[in-house]
């Protein structure tokens, strides 16, 4: 009989002794984003988080991933800002209903444990949450070889945030007569890159260096700009303004998601000639042959936020979002009829 090797947890491709150098990394990190109402230490079983005076306090919660801008970060093997983009995501996610953001918890699945990586996703995880003034409670860093492949993790995260319930940002009382203004993005964001990888590594078959005179910068670090955050700019107009409605402009591009705020009897006119959209989703355009309709569909075309304001209050709201060094404009408003976005080429 043949005496078989005793066989061990890192036999089957899993690392106590490499998971523990990543806490090891992490924990400093994680702290920095703790706010007064954290009751709790890294390591515990669950995230304690002590909840202030509210009257009526409403949660608000969103779970997203990063999607396949993963597969960029893996090309580059820069893993800082995708950290920081599932935050801000999901962020942006709570605050376009009034809600402040409170607490985060994020997910990490690796094929093998790389203190280093999970090291430089967590810079980033703790930078977005210290942007958005949530604390970073808990989370799950797990080790799974066969399901993930040896360099490749996906990443996910939660927010819960606050709001009284007089105060919710919801979209109810929008009417005809009110007025859209959009917030610039820094360019895709975290959606549409299914397509533009294909668009770009396999039709163009461009690199993750290659430089793109049109961008004024290289492939990858177009693709790996931040989402933006938008959260404090909105806690600071929800303060002292009325906000009738505000989109999220994520999957679904700017129809998809501006019709999810409009009650019945509303429709939105977006004249998409109101702002420049940038180059990259041009190049994206052309290199794809990707008719306008699918780019504003599966694209975010420049804008990150939509709200929906009364007119009277535009000119002043503008004024405090460009205080707040964000490009804001008008790009079109509500009209009666059935409920659904159209995009115009102009005011017609």
């Amino acid at each position: 009989m043949v005496d078989k090797k005793p066989l061990t947890y890192a036999d089957a491709g899993v690392s106590f002794e490499e998971e523990g150098k990543a806490m090891s990394r992490i924990k400093d990190l994680v702290k920095t984003t703790y706010r007064p109402e954290v009751v709790s230490d890294l390591g515990s079983f669950g995230g304690l988080f002590a909840l202030g005076n509210y009257e009526k306090p409403v949660l608000v919660s969103s779970t997203d991933s990063v999607g396949t801008k993963l597969m960029v970060a893996f090309k580059a093997n820069k893993h800082d800002t995708v950290g920081y983009d599932i935050v801000t995501h999901c962020g942006n996610d709570i605050v376009v209903e009034g809600a402040e953001p409170l607490f985060f918890l994020d997910y990490i699945g690796i094929g093998k444990m790389d203190p280093a990586v999970v090291e430089q996703i967590m810079v980033g995880l703790t930078k977005g949450c210290k942007e958005i003034g949530c604390a970073l409670i808990g989370g799950e860093t797990a080790e799974l070889p066969g399901l993930y492949k040896q360099d490749e993790y996906d990443l996910v995260g939660t927010i819960i945030g606050v709001v009284e319930k007089d105060a919710l940002i919801t979209g109810h009382n929008i009417k005809p007569g009110d007025v859209l203004v959009g917030l610039s993005s820094t360019g895709l964001h975290t959606n549409g890159y299914s397509l533009a990888r294909k668009i770009l590594f396999n039709q163009c078959s461009y690199d993750i260096d290659t430089y793109i005179p049109e961008l004024s910068t290289t492939i990858g670090n177009e693709l790996l700009r931040y989402h933006k955050s938008y959260v404090k700019s909105i806690l600071y107009l929800r303060e002292r303004y009325e906000i009738k409605g505000i989109a999220h402009i994520t999957g679904g591009g700017l129809p998809g998601n501006i019709v999810r705020i409009l009650p019945d009897g509303c429709w939105a006119r977006i004249n998409t000639q109101s702002w420049d959209v940038p180059p990259i989703f041009k190049l994206l355009q052309r290199e794809g042959n990707v008719e306008e309709a699918e780019m504003y569909r599966v694209f975010n075309m420049g804008i990150g936020i939509v709200l929906v304001l009364k007119s009277e209050n535009v000119t002043d709201v503008i004024d405090s979002l460009n205080s707040l060094d964000e490009n804001a404009f008008v790009m079109g408003e509500i009209e009666s009829g059935e409920k659904g976005v159209k995009l115009c080429p102009n005011h017609s």
